[in-house]
């Protein structure tokens, strides 16, 4: 139990010196063991002339006709030497056959081996080639090698899932947290003399629960280091881990899994740390975690990131398509029709109330109410229905109309997306922001529509960019 405690307690520090993880060192060499025929490279010995030759008379035998018995023996063993020298022949000329065929499968396996080696590094090369890109899919694709070298001690689960944002050069990790269970309730064994028995002395739950809260800070700071340490800045800027557990709902029986952790970290503010010497919990703390109250009692938090990524991810080839699509291009829509849809979607989410209120941008800026929708209270809805990146100084200007109308919660719609900055405003601000492809995705799951939301974010965006204003789309 104290090897146990030791190797939980070491979960973040034990990495730390460890490589981080590169292309180069998946670069595959072909495991090919020398050529190793067995008894069948070792010639067998030829037949010895020595053991088949009768021995030569002498003396009085040679009188008594012993000359002409040697005669005949001699004849005699000449024979069976001579049928065992072509039995060997024979032996020898099927055990160099064989040998031979050995050899010949051998060179076929290592040229086989070889062949694969050079086909897998050629991909390696080709994803490597894909991830210095910024290719959402290379970039997954890596960062799931990285996590799957990370070897945890038993008991922990091995699932996680990562999405690449491109234009955002940020990654989301969704990562199946440990189970309370891992933690020793057992602090260790006393005699009792009076009942001649051992009994077990138990973790008090206090304990119990400080090192759970301790150890889900070290998982999250632990993929974080490994991520950032394995991967270059102009990649890899920021990281969300969202931290699930997979468990049983006790008051239902049910199977559930709450998100008990999310953090978003800039790569710079995270390489300023002292993993060594930090406090887990106070680390995450100062990136702002949001950490659950009570993860033991599986109280869930909303993450800062929900893991459909890949679901709303634009795609890449949509601009070429559009034109041939007979789906509704959102962008094409009239502001009148614009609003009446986002209206349409926002009252079968649940919003029992609308009021549109006057726009300068062209948008739809409307009030709902509802107790279920997002947080519940008054929620201020604006539209925009652009074609580029929705600028910071946009969310800024929703949280000045928010309290002009004492609005609980503000979201903000755009046909297009937003930058990594608009969204961690929009997060210390009550603010929920639905990009194109979100957008898109909840038309076709509240609605039953199938639209085309936007433009592709460009590729080789960057969180500079951020600061732009976006550009409407037609006539907006």
């Amino acid at each position: 139990m104290a090897k146990r405690i030791e190797e939980l307690d070491r979960i973040l520090v034990s990495v730390l010196r460890i490589r981080p993880l590169a292309f180069d060192q998946m670069k595959v060499v072909p495991s090919v063991q020398p050529f190793n025929p067995g008894r069948m490279g070792v010639a067998e010995r030829p037949p010895d002339w020595g053991q088949f030759a009768p021995p030569t008379p002498s003396g009085i035998s040679k009188i008594f006709g012993g000359q002409s018995r040697y005669e005949r023996s001699l004849q005699e063993a000449r024979g069976r030497f001579d049928g065992e020298v072509a039995q060997h022949r024979k032996r020898e000329e099927k055990r160099l056959r064989e040998l031979d065929a050995a050899r010949t499968a051998y060179d076929r396996q290592v040229a086989a081996a070889k062949d694969k080696a050079a086909a897998d590094n050629s991909q390696l090369d080709r994803l490597r080639a894909e991830f210095d890109n910024g290719q959402p899919g290379a970039v997954e694709w890596f960062a799931a090698k990285v996590l799957d070298s990370s070897v945890y001690p038993k008991g922990f689960p091995r699932l996680y899932q990562v999405a690449y944002r491109p234009e955002n050069h940020d990654l989301v990790v969704e990562f199946e947290l440990p189970p309370q269970s891992v933690i020793p309730d057992v602090r260790g064994y006393k005699y009792v003399k009076a009942r001649d028995e051992i009994d077990p002395v138990p973790r008090p739950q206090t304990e119990v629960k400080q090192r759970y809260v301790k150890l889900l800070a070290c998982v999250a700071l632990r993929t974080l280091h490994e991520i950032f340490a394995a991967t270059p800045g102009n990649i890899i800027e920021a990281i969300v881990f969202n931290g699930r557990l997979n468990t049983i709902d006790q008051a239902t029986g049910k199977k559930v899994r709450p998100h008990l952790l999310s953090v978003q970290a800039e790569r710079a503010a995270f390489e300023e740390f002292v993993l060594a010497d930090v406090n887990p919990v106070a680390c995450l703390k100062r990136l702002n975690a949001l950490v659950s109250p009570n993860p033991y009692d599986l109280e869930a938090i909303e993450p800062f990131i929900a893991f459909d990524l890949k679901r709303f991810r634009f795609s890449a080839d949509m601009d070429v398509v559009a034109g041939l699509d007979s789906r509704r291009d959102l962008l094409k829509l009239t502001p009148t029709e614009f609003e009446h849809l986002v209206r349409e979607l926002f009252i079968a989410m649940g919003a029992e109330a609308w009021t549109t209120i006057p726009s300068k941008d062209g948008g739809v800026d409307a009030v709902a109410t509802s107790n279920n929708l997002f947080f519940g209270g008054v929620c201020l809805i604006q539209a925009k229905r652009w074609a580029g990146l929705v600028g910071l100084d946009a969310v800024h200007a929703l949280t000045g109309v928010m309290a002009d109308h004492n609005a609980t919660t503000g979201v903000l719609v755009t046909t297009s997306w937003f930058g990594r900055a608009s969204e961690q405003f929009a997060q210390r601000n009550r603010i929920t922001l639905i990009n194109g492809a979100e957008l898109k995705h909840l038309i076709k799951q509240y609605l039953n529509i199938d639209v085309i939301p936007g433009t592709t974010p460009p590729r080789n965006a960057r969180v500079s960019d951020n600061t732009q204003s976006g550009r409407p789309g037609p006539d907006a």
